[in-house]
């Protein structure tokens, strides 16, 4: 099936730059009629510096090329930003049809350097944008039967770094959000996922060399981080092409893979399992060679271990 966005509104956060505005570039070259959010400001999300420069620049990009899209500079840390972000759709475009939750910011060091204040302003921009921009979508995307939403979590969240136990806590947070939504949302057709890109920004950029620890593999490829390489991914993610949810994708180095959360099948027993006993089977509890499951949600790992593991009927 040809991605096409022809006669569908696009809503992306956080696009006047980075991956946003990749992902804004080409949602509008495959028709889509695009509103560019972007706040301007510090990447940190300190305030102060805020621009409309950003967006506008994407905007008149679009354009240029024959494209559709407007500006909007709300921030997604508000319930009433959210709205406004969303009824800016609305009221160019008559309709939303999709949710990039792409807004974002970086406070990193080491753990006891960072402040409480760090958190919560990465919690306010990751998760609470996450949440307010979606939420303002999805009454309009429930009444049409129809809607899709992008989130952006990251192998921070998923797997660690030193330097980002609070960028990581709201990025997992994301991930919560989306495993949510996606069962929420598919029985009136939204349509949720995930990615965790690995891209060259301004966010990225203000790093220097060795701040998230030493990784020989991250200069082996430096061409393959530019933003473009995952756009086709949330371009996809996004279109009426894609029907299945619930899905983390991870691009990094040109690879594009489906991330999974796995449950060892582990040791089992009908009587209450001591200290001891965990002890003596740690072993096998961990051993992912001996069996294991993804599971689909909450309810699906009660299937397994009660319907697969014990072998009983419901």
């Amino acid at each position: 099936m040809a991605v096409s966005f022809e006669g569908q509104s696009v809503v992306i956060t956080g696009a006047g730059g980075g991956l946003g505005r990749a992902y804004a570039l080409e949602i509008a070259r495959l028709g889509g009629k695009v509103v560019v959010n972007d706040l301007g400001g510090a990447t940190s999300g300190v305030a102060g510096g805020e621009s409309t420069s950003f967006a506008d620049k994407v905007v008149d990009e679009i354009r240029a090329a024959g494209g559709t899209a407007v500006a909007n500079y709300d921030s997604v840390t508000t319930t009433e930003g959210g709205q406004a972000i969303v009824q800016t759709a609305l009221d160019h475009f008559g309709r939303i049809d999709a949710v990039i939750a792409n807004a974002g910011t970086m406070r990193y060091g080491d753990f006891e350097s960072l402040t409480l204040e760090d958190l919560t302003s990465l919690l306010a921009v990751h998760v609470g944008g996450s949440w307010t921009v979606t939420q303002a979508a999805w009454p309009h995307m429930k009444r049409q039967g129809y809607g899709r939403v992008v989130f952006t979590t990251s192998s921070g969240g998923l797997l660690g770094n030193p330097s980002l136990s609070a960028y990581g806590a709201a990025k997992g947070g994301v991930m919560g959000l989306m495993h949510n939504l996606a069962e929420a949302g598919a029985p009136h057709g939204i349509i949720c996922n995930g990615i965790t890109p690995n891209a060259a920004s301004r966010m990225t950029m203000e790093m220097s060399a060795g701040e998230l620890g030493e990784n020989p593999w991250s200069a082996k490829l430096p061409q393959y981080f530019d933003p473009r390489y995952t756009a086709g991914l949330v371009a996809y993610l996004s279109s009426k092409a894609c029907t299945t949810h619930h899905g983390i994708y991870s691009m990094l180095c040109g690879r594009v893979g489906r991330a999974f959360i796995g449950y060892c099948d582990g040791y089992i027993q009908d009587a209450p399992i001591d200290a001891d006993t965990i002890a003596a089977h740690w072993d096998r509890i961990n051993d992912d060679t001996a069996g294991y499951s993804i599971v689909k949600n909450v309810t699906d790992e009660f299937r397994v271990v009660v319907a697969e593991l014990r072998g009983l009927k419901v």
